[in-house]
């Protein structure tokens, strides 16, 4: 299998994606669809989004993906209690048959994106069938194993991409034709986003799907430590079993290319004034007096040339480039590609946060990761801390990375649109 996703002579095995049962939402017990949904865990802006959540509908799924309690342990317990009481009561029910779900996405802005949710057998890093390309928290994935093990399920899936055979794929023409017909579910939430579900049980569909994918491999576009979870979990229980496999969503980018954007910084104890007087003889300083799109647009451009980032939190906009070149040879490593060494993520974490700043990057106590410009900005204002905003990365070089096997720093990209979570679930127990 080469790593572009076209099928060689190999023996290698590639994408095994699995029917599951899903568990749904009964529409009739809920308020809304729209109201019971979520973004990913790690997208929800806390605690200002988790409140606004929790409050949208008594059932909203994020009292299962991030259940609110005095300890960890409180915490997975109460979800799991959740979600068998909301299963006893039949606001979450089970489809009748395994199927897999064709799910799509479309906003008003003419984005429109298709993909296939099922069960995907979890593959080591050496097998090369699921390709990372940021490195992961340890705590983190500490923090969703412990609450998969509590649930027993799935609770959202997780996005990977893969590069179809064109547009008469096998998995293509499945989707596009199930996307024809009434759809399971249909709802807009908050955000403008349409979303709507299929579900896809016909033994000659799944079989053509299954024999397509089996010649692929996927990037992994959202979902990092999730994956690494299912990997962690997997590895506690003798195969065969229900954790071999883990809730993903497939989009064949060839046909639905994906949006990608940055994920911001939130530096809690530096304020911008530390920040910048720190930068002195190391970086281009300059203050921005413009309005946000207007600076994010200056930082673009900037981009264009070279390292660059956005400093926030006092008012102001300040654009912080051209690194000295000194600085970087002693703080970047050597061992890696150049197209990793010249990351704006590369030289946040191993020049800025390490040598300029001194702030470790893997404690939630110093450093949070924010998806969206105006609420890094608005936290840092109130907080009295830093937001960096960062520049996408363009994802042609996402995918020429994960296929050498060098990972990016955590957090490096934000790729959407994210699927939904609360629109279908596994349990590993159906």
């Amino acid at each position: 299998m080469n790593t572009a996703g076209h099928p060689e002579a190999t023996t290698r095995r590639g994408l095994e994606l699995t029917p599951f049962r899903g568990l749904r939402y009964d529409p009739d017990r809920v308020g809304s669809l729209a109201a019971v949904t979520s973004p990913p865990y790690d997208v929800v802006v806390r605690p200002d989004g988790l409140l606004h959540l929790e409050s949208a509908d008594p059932y909203n799924i994020v009292r299962l993906i991030l259940p609110q309690a005095a300890t960890p342990e409180a915490r997975n317990d109460q979800a799991a209690h959740t979600l068998r009481r909301w299963m006893a009561e039949g606001v979450l029910t089970a489809d009748p048959e395994p199927g897999l779900y064709v799910y799509e996405q479309r906003d008003g802005d003419g984005m429109l994106q298709r993909g296939i949710i099922g069960a995907l057998r979890v593959s080591d890093p050496s097998e090369q069938v699921v390709l990372p390309h940021e490195d992961v928290m340890p705590h983190v994935v500490a923090d969703r194993a412990a609450l998969m093990r509590a649930t027993w399920a799935n609770l959202e899936p997780l996005l990977l991409t893969y590069r179809g055979d064109g547009p008469t794929a096998a998995t293509t023409t499945v989707v596009e034709r199930t996307a024809e017909q009434p759809p399971l579910l249909s709802t807009t939430t908050e955000d403008g986003f349409c979303h709507r579900l299929w579900s896809v049980t016909d033994p000659d569909d799944l079989s053509r799907v299954r024999s397509e994918l089996a010649r692929h491999q996927a990037l992994i576009a959202d979902g990092h430590h999730r994956w690494a979870t299912y990997r962690t979990l997997r590895a506690e229980h003798p195969s065969p079993s229900p954790w071999d496999h883990g809730l993903v969503l497939l989009v064949d980018t060839a046909r639905y290319p994906l949006r990608v954007r940055a994920i911001h910084r939130l530096l809690h104890d530096l304020p911008v004034s530390d920040a910048v007087a720190a930068l002195d003889g190391h970086f281009r300083v300059r203050r921005l007096d413009t309005p946000r799109a207007e600076s994010m647009d200056a930082l673009a451009k900037a981009a264009e040339a070279g390292n660059a980032f956005l400093l926030a939190g006092d008012g102001a906009f300040h654009l912080v480039d051209r690194p000295d070149p000194g600085l970087l040879a002693r703080t970047v490593p050597t061992d890696r590609p150049e197209a990793w060494r010249t990351l704006d993520a590369t030289v946040l974490h191993a020049t800025l946060l390490a040598h300029v700043w001194h702030i470790p990057d893997d404690s939630a106590a110093h450093i949070s990761y924010i998806h969206h410009t105006a609420a890094t900005v608005e936290k840092a204002e109130r907080d009295g801390g830093t937001a960096v905003l960062m520049h996408p990365v363009r994802e042609e070089v996402v995918r020429e990375l994960a296929q050498q096997g060098v990972t990016m720093p955590r957090k490096s990209t934000s790729f959407g649109p994210k699927p939904a979570s609360g629109l279908v679930l596994r349990t590993l127990d159906l």
